[in-house]
């Protein structure tokens, strides 16, 4: 797929990045590590990697606004335009050293997302979208949604709030409702990667409470761009405002919804 200019702006930054966490993923028992939070760490490969991501997004696009996990945001001279990224989502995998994490990084134009990258460089796996153009897995590969009907066939995937999360009741019950139903529920620890899989299909959805803008904007797209649903939680919410998002494939999503809706 012939991409914009901007997504192959994002693209470049997401696979500098990514070499920069794949060389620090190595020698993951050496990094230096500090806590932000319980349960929320941050590490230097965590850091470069945004500062890599930064250089290189606003040396192509100086005048785009900017909102980072690590970096917090910055308004732009441009008022209508700015980045969402997340260098590193699935840090504690990261961590631990469990080959599953990502690259995240959107662009957002007048309030809507209208491309977005994740890329996992463990595995090199590039998914892309841009808003009209569908979503893409390294180039040559279109994605779509999983075409199962039934929710006894689905396997959908959720974060499992750490310890000390005020959250962590009302997932056990979403788990207890959905987990009868299903063939499976997967938690993989990567917002940004669970919204991809679904795109690709993988997954028949994902749902998750008190989430990012940038755990959320470049996957959201992706999922959209491949066919799929995406909405809030609570209906009529949007997601990158709310952090509560449910997204699936057409045929399952009002049966999904509603039970994670309770």
């Amino acid at each position: 797929m012939q991409g914009s200019a901007n997504l192959n702006v994002m693209i470049k930054a997401a696979r500098k990045a990514g070499r920069s966490l794949v060389k620090d993923f190595r020698e993951v028992e050496n990094l230096q590590v500090s806590m932000k939070g319980a349960g929320d760490f941050v590490s230097k490969a965590d850091l470069a990697a945004e500062e890599i991501i930064k250089a290189e997004l606003m040396e192509a696009r100086p005048n785009y606004g900017w909102l980072g996990e690590e970096g917090g945001g910055e308004e732009g001279k441009d008022p209508t335009r700015r980045w969402i990224v997340d260098p590193l989502d699935g840090t504690t995998n990261f961590l631990h050293g469990l080959p599953h994490w990502a690259v995240s990084i959107a662009l957002e134009h007048k309030g809507e997302i209208v491309a977005g990258v994740v890329y996992d460089p463990a595995k090199d796996e590039m998914f892309f979208a841009e808003k009209g153009a569908g979503s893409w897995l390294n180039d040559k590969q279109r994605l779509r949604v999983s075409g199962r009907r039934e929710l006894i066939q689905s396997i959908f995937a959720t974060g499992v709030p750490f310890g000390g999360r005020a959250d962590l009741p009302q997932t056990l019950q979403d788990l207890a409702r959905i987990m009868p139903t299903c063939a499976g529920v997967r938690r993989w620890g990567a917002a940004a990667l669970d919204l991809a899989y679904v795109a690709a299909g993988r997954y028949e959805g994902f749902w998750e409470r008190r989430l990012n803008p940038w755990d959320l904007a470049a996957g959201l797209l992706i999922v959209k761009e491949a066919g799929g649903l995406v909405e809030g939680l609570t209906q009529g919410e949007d997601p990158l405002i709310s952090g509560e998002i449910v997204a699936s494939n057409e045929q399952v999503f009002d049966k999904f919804a509603k039970i994670i809706r309770g």
